[in-house]
């Protein structure tokens, strides 16, 4: 990688990176609502298009992961550990991974969103986006917290922060249960493989929410010590 992109790269500090990164990743799930609401239209042209955006997004996500995998210099002056950094990033990575994940089954098994399953799939899918944004914004805040030295006013924000997107964690939770109890009531109704397809597809949808809570209890423990 040339030298004045490196520089590009890491600009002011290799947080900048991390949240470009992310970023993208926001980006990326936030065409998941969409993908689902074209699902359960039976818009065909629009899932393809949604999914084409995600794979698009995840790709430069990807692009930037794999150039601060490469090049993180081991040198920077930090109150976290390298590795700790590469580990968010991972965490990062898993979020857009699944959203791509979810795309490409919605789209390549043309699955059909069975109605009584619509409004809290959608539910859950909002809720995975709204976890990720929070995410997101705790990534944001990266530089103040290294100019602070992880410690006092803002890393007590963003510990409120951190709580606040745990806490939507576990509504996503609880609407992954409330679509896996629909799904378990429609299963007379439906083929097995489809069956299959649509729990994997819940699962995957909760693990939005699941992976962006990782990110913020990874930063938490940056806090802490």
């Amino acid at each position: 990688m040339p030298t004045s992109l490196l520089g590009d790269l890491f600009g002011r500090s290799p947080f900048q990176p991390m949240q470009r990164h992310m970023e993208l990743v926001r980006s990326c799930v936030a065409h998941v609502v969409p993908l689902f609401a074209a699902v359960a239209a039976g818009d065909g042209a629009t899932v393809a298009a949604e999914r084409a955006q995600i794979d698009d997004l995840e790709h430069q996500a990807d692009m930037i992961k794999n150039a601060l995998r490469a090049h993180l210099p081991k040198g920077f002056f930090l109150p976290v550990a390298r590795r700790d950094l590469l580990e968010i990033l991972d965490f990062q990575d898993n979020i857009a991974d699944t959203a791509q994940d979810l795309a490409e089954l919605v789209a390549e098994r043309r699955m059909v969103l069975p109605a009584p399953m619509a409004e809290p799939m959608l539910a859950l899918v909002k809720s995975g986006q709204q976890a990720c944004d929070a995410a997101a914004a705790v990534i944001a805040e990266l530089d103040e917290l290294l100019e602070m030295g992880f410690r006092g006013r803002e890393a007590s924000r963003v510990e409120t922060m951190v709580d606040k997107l745990a806490d939507q964690e576990e509504e996503s939770d609880r609407l992954e249960m409330e679509v896996n109890r629909i799904l378990f009531a429609l299963e007379g109704e439906l083929d097995p493989v489809t069956v299959i397809f649509w729990y994997r597809m819940i699962e995957l949808a909760g693990d939005l929410a699941d992976y962006s809570k990782k990110v913020g209890s990874r930063l938490r423990l940056f806090l802490a010590t």
